[in-house]
């Protein structure tokens, strides 16, 4: 996974984190505008949530932020 798009998922989950709480769940939408500006992003964020980690619609952003830390 590109740095850019690691250091936008944690920033998205501290944040989510921070207003909501640990327990706040999102899918790998929540990386993205409303739009879709940026299509090789979306799909190296779609790969890495749905092919290598098998995760469910929304997970806890805790998990994914667990996960890319035992990962770099």
């Amino acid at each position: 996974m590109r740095t850019e798009l690691r250091t936008k998922i944690l920033q998205v989950c501290a944040d989510k984190i921070a207003k909501k709480g640990p327990e706040v769940g999102l899918s790998f939408y929540a990386f993205f505008a409303n739009k879709n500006d940026d299509p090789p992003l979306l799909m190296e964020a779609a790969r890495w949530w749905i092919e290598e980690q098998r995760l469910d619609h929304f997970e806890k952003a805790s998990k994914i932020q667990r996960l890319l830390s035992e990962h770099p």
